[in-house]
C-alpha cells in the first residue's frame, strides 16, 4: 500500500513469483540487445545473512511500515525463543537458543527478508544513483543479482565491481 518493499524485490511475495524474476530478466537482457550492448551480472547468495538477523531492527522495520501492533507482537513473539546450528560439510554444531533471525523455509521467511531488506536496498539504490553507477539490481528472497549494461564490457565490469564493494562496506559498516 505505501511502497515499503522495493521494487527490485521478487520471490515469496504476491505477483512477484520466480517466473517474474525470469521475465525481469528477460526484458533487461532483451532491452540492453536493443541498445546493442552487453549484459553483465553479479549474483550473490545472502542466505547465511537471515540466521543472523537482527529482530529488534525487523520490528523497527515493522513499526515504521505502520502495521497494526498487534500484528507488529505477532511477529515479535514469532522471532523470539528462536533455536539454530551451525553446519560444515558433514560437521554440525549443537543446537542454541538464538532471539534472532529468521528461519529459512517458514511461512514468513519471504516476507520478513523482504521486509528487512526494503530499506538496505534502497540506500544502495540512492548510493549508486549518486555515484552515477547505473545498475539494476533484482532481488529474490536471499539470492540477489547485480545486472549492468554497457557498449564497453570493461564499463560494466567496474560498475559490478563498484558495486559490489559499496555493498560490502555497507554490510560490513552494520555488522
Amino acid at each position: 500500500m505505501n511502497n515499503f518493499i522495493h521494487q527490485s524485490q521478487l520471490g515469496g511475495l504476491k505477483f512477484k513469483s520466480t517466473t517474474d524474476a525470469g521475465i525481469a530478466l528477460t526484458h533487461i537482457i532483451c532491452s540492453g540487445w536493443i541498445k546493442n550492448s552487453t549484459t553483465n551480472t553479479l549474483a550473490f547468495d545472502i542466505i547465511q545473512f537471515f540466521l543472523s538477523l537482527n529482530y529488534h531492527f525487523l520490528i523497527c522495520i515493522l513499526q515504521k511500515v505502520d502495521l497494526n501492533s498487534r500484528v507488529v507482537n505477532f511477529f515479535t513473539d514469532y522471532l523470539v525463543g528462536r533455536k539454530t546450528n551451525y553446519t560444515w560439510n558433514n560437521l554440525s554444531s549443537l543446537t542454541f537458543e538464538v532471539n534472532i533471525g529468521v528461519g529459512q523455509g517458514s511461512a514468513l521467511f519471504s516476507i520478513l527478508s523482504a521486509l528487512y531488506l526494503s530499506p538496505f536496498l534502497y540506500i544502495l539504490e540512492n548510493h549508486l544513483k549518486n555515484l552515477n553507477i547505473f545498475i539494476s539490481i533484482i532481488s529474490f528472497v536471499d539470492d540477489g543479482l547485480f545486472i549492468s549494461q554497457n557498449k564497453s564490457i570493461d564499463i560494466s565490469n567496474s560498475r559490478l565491481f563498484y558495486s559490489h564493494n559499496i555493498i560490502s562496506k555497507q554490510v560490513w559498516s552494520h555488522c
